[in-house]
């Protein structure tokens, strides 16, 4: 169920304490409210930040619809990597030229389900997956996923997709002998790395490879992925993005000019735009310590501190100059279902409000129900310029 937009005439800031109570008091808690807003703004950043590079959205960290309109009308490109969120982007009418299909292991119904919505750039890594494409002939062309380790990202994802580079050559001779277009290559050396550099080594590395590819005329050749993985502030501070990408910046101005460049942002999009808002449903004294136990916790909004090693910044909104050492619990009868120990908080009660800011990332999109505790429902606030005051809730 979808209320309708509350249409507003002045500017909301949904992240401000009393806005935070009024949203709880219209929608109940627990909340994830989504700042459109605080999306256009991250990602007209990184467009300034990366001149020339058409941004594909990731959907996987926050597959929301406000956050695909958003990005469509800020002249955005999407991400997908599954036939769900296909099926999401055409119900909501996005042109499927503006999507690429990202995932290197595909299911033929899969390939199938997005070539029907109109989807024809995706992405193998290996033999297998590249014969996949063999039926296809010239209706869908390839971008080749090369892998460069990244130890020193929170979550290096090139140990699980992407072939070695010294194969590539090898794959691509494969692609040409099938018959299957290989329009460029990609490559996403983690996230929440601590600088740039691994990105700039994987592009000079490509710009080889796509040279020598060329040669041997084994495709168009003529686009270059170089994925996401832009950090974001969590609990610790990471470089401003026009410092981070810098070097990238100097990197890619030395590729041929034939080359169209692409990145797949996700968690630098969503990730600061939205905050988690948890209600207390109850404490208990244990060893000296208060706990509060919240109606949120690690199997919903908080579960990108298992899945995505994030440690979301907490702060209740009630104001005290005392403060006790705490533990904040979330609602289920796991003794794993805590989200943070030894915080030092004004003592609360029933009813007062938790707020965990950057919580748009890899939190409500990978949420659970167990215990059928319910998934927060998302407040979409300034979903369309012009009309900054909308407010929709999304409880799915």
């Amino acid at each position: 169920m979808t209320k309708s937009p509350v249409r507003r005439t002045r500017f909301i800031d949904p992240f401000q304490p009393a806005e935070i109570r009024r949203l709880v008091k219209e929608f109940g808690s627990p909340l994830l409210i989504l700042d459109c807003e605080r999306v256009r703004v991250q990602f007209r950043k990184l467009r300034k930040a990366l001149p020339g590079v058409d941004l594909h959205y990731a959907l996987k960290p926050m597959p929301h619809p406000s956050v695909v309109h958003t990005v469509i009308a800020e002249g955005g490109f999407l991400d997908l990597a599954t036939t769900g969120e296909v099926q999401l982007v055409e119900r909501l009418g996005v042109a499927p030229e503006r999507c690429i299909h990202t995932h290197p292991i595909k299911r033929e119904q899969d390939i199938l389900n997005a070539m029907k919505f109109g989807v024809r750039t995706f992405v193998a890594d290996n033999p297998d997956e590249v014969r996949k494409f063999a039926r296809h002939g010239a209706s869908a062309e390839l971008l080749l996923r090369v892998s460069f380790r990244s130890p020193g990202a929170v979550c290096d994802l090139s140990r699980k997709f992407g072939c070695d580079p010294e194969d590539l050559l090898a794959l691509a001779r494969l692609a040409a002998d099938l018959g299957i277009g290989v329009r460029g290559l990609s490559f996403h050396v983690g996230s929440q790395a601590m600088d740039s550099a691994k990105h700039v080594e994987a592009l000079h590395a490509c710009a080889k490879l796509m040279a020598a590819a060329r040669r041997e005329k084994l495709g168009a050749f003529d686009t270059l992925d170089i994925g996401g993985g832009f950090p974001i502030d969590y609990a610790q501070p990471v470089q401003d993005i026009s410092r981070f990408c810098a070097p990238l910046r100097t990197a890619l101005a030395k590729l041929p000019q034939r080359v169209r460049v692409i990145a797949e942002p996700g968690r630098y999009i969503v990730g600061p735009s939205a905050i988690g808002v948890a209600s207390v449903m109850g404490r208990a004294r244990r060893e000296g310590h208060w706990w509060y136990y919240l109606d949120d916790g690690l199997y919903g909004s908080y579960s990108g501190q298992l899945y995505d090693h994030a440690r979301y910044p907490v702060e209740p909104l009630r104001d005290s100059a005392e403060r006790l050492p705490s533990v904040l619990a979330g609602p289920t009868c796991d003794s794993i279902d805590v989200i943070a120990e030894n915080l030092m908080l004004p003592e609360l009660k029933a009813g007062d409000l938790i707020v965990g800011r950057a919580m748009g990332a890899y939190t409500w999109a990978s949420a659970s129900e167990f215990n059928f505790f319910p998934k927060a429902t998302v407040v979409a606030v300034n979903g369309k310029p012009g009309d900054t005051g909308s407010v929709t809730a999304f409880p799915l």
